[in-house]
């Protein structure tokens, strides 16, 4: 029987702020950086959260290494081609990086996200008052430290099975991007503090004989409102929007930024899209109830932009593409899925 081929994706060291060299000296004040201020135990919680990530890649080695696998290891920086001829990736990090690793990968290759730096509540309580002591939140990561030879062995075995989760497509004049969001993606201006002008419709394929629902769902400010709309190739009305720009989401990224602004948690089995205007400015009372809705999975939103510059962010702000006025965007979940192996909570959350 051929040996399974595993990689190891890591989050790099380089994450987290760098330490000041102490007695260094200030032989050329003009180019030397401003003094920052200090705080020892800021700095002892940094270098425990360095060295924990570190303790935890250095376990997840000597495991592999003790398995019957051809396993080889990468930084998530130094890579750049999609991932082939791998049997199991495995994301060592947070979310960040599972993420990060998902833009490389097909719907043929399950991932296995492990959380190597997890919040510790304990130490969050005894630093409220001085900062923000939450480490990584690893919604998506099963495993961790302490469980990651057990869930490692459940899917090699096949008791621990990987669940398909849908993606986000985008289509650039036409052009499909090589990035598939796992998450999210962020439409606006670089500039956080400039308006984003767009235009929007979202509309079906013509599919004879079928009907869709759109379900608006929309905050307490506007109401809630349930339309029901034939597929045979009706679409919304046009949107015209000035904004902080559009954010688009999975069931997966539900329970992220969307939900931040508002937003619902979607069922992780769920193949729709929702979407939401961010600080919309000045909307018609008609366009009010279509600001924050879904993307049924028979459907695709068309976003025409109008600024002189635009970026689509996908999944945060490492993978970025350009856009500039009278750019057309597509965006559905017509993408491939990814298998991801889901930490033991979300298996047991009701997928309808």
């Amino acid at each position: 029987m051929a040996r399974r081929r595993v990689l190891l994706f890591l989050k790099p060291f380089d994450v987290y702020p760098p330490r000041s060299c102490a007695g260094a000296a200030a032989s050329s004040p003009a180019s030397s950086p401003p003094p920052r201020a200090a705080n020892p135990k800021v700095l002892s919680y940094l270098d425990d959260r360095c060295r924990v990530h570190k303790d935890t890649i250095d376990l997840c080695q000597s495991i592999l290494q003790r398995k019957s696998l051809d396993w080889t290891s990468v930084q998530r920086n130094d890579l750049s081609q999609p991932i082939r001829d791998v049997d199991l990736v495995i994301a060592v990090g947070g979310d960040g990086t599972l993420l990060r690793a998902s833009h490389f990968l097909d719907s043929s290759v399950p991932i296995l996200g492990v959380n190597s730096d997890p919040t510790c509540l304990k130490e969050v309580d005894e630093l409220t008052d001085e900062f923000d002591a939450r480490r990584s939140t690893g919604y998506l990561c099963a495993a961790t430290a302490g469980n990651f030879e057990q869930i490692l062995d459940a899917t090699l075995d096949g008791s621990r099975r990987p669940v398909e989760l849908s993606r986000i497509s985008v289509k650039l004049n036409g052009i499909q991007l090589p990035t598939y969001a796992l998450n999210d993606i962020l439409v606006s201006h670089p500039c956080p503090a400039s308006v984003s002008r767009f235009s929007f419709r979202y509309n079906s394929p013509e599919l004879p004989g079928k009907f869709v629902f759109v379900s608006n769902m929309i905050n307490s400010d506007f109401g809630h409102d349930l339309r029901k709309r034939s597929s045979t190739g009706e679409s919304s009305h046009l949107i015209n929007c000035r904004s902080s720009g559009l954010r688009v989401s999975t069931a997966a990224g539900s329970t992220a930024a969307m939900l931040s602004a508002g937003g619902f948690v979607m069922p992780l089995s769920s193949r729709e899209l929702q979407y939401m205007i961010r600080e919309p400015i000045s909307p018609t009372d008609a366009d009010k109830p279509l600001l924050h809705g879904l993307v049924k999975q028979e459907q695709h939103m068309l976003v025409v932009w109008y600024n002189q510059e635009g970026a689509v962010y996908f999944d945060g702000s490492h993978v970025v593409h350009s856009i500039q006025h009278g750019d057309t965007l597509e965006i559905s979940s017509y993408a491939p899925t990814l298998k991801v192996v889901l930490p033991e909570h979300l298996l047991m959350k009701p997928s309808e």
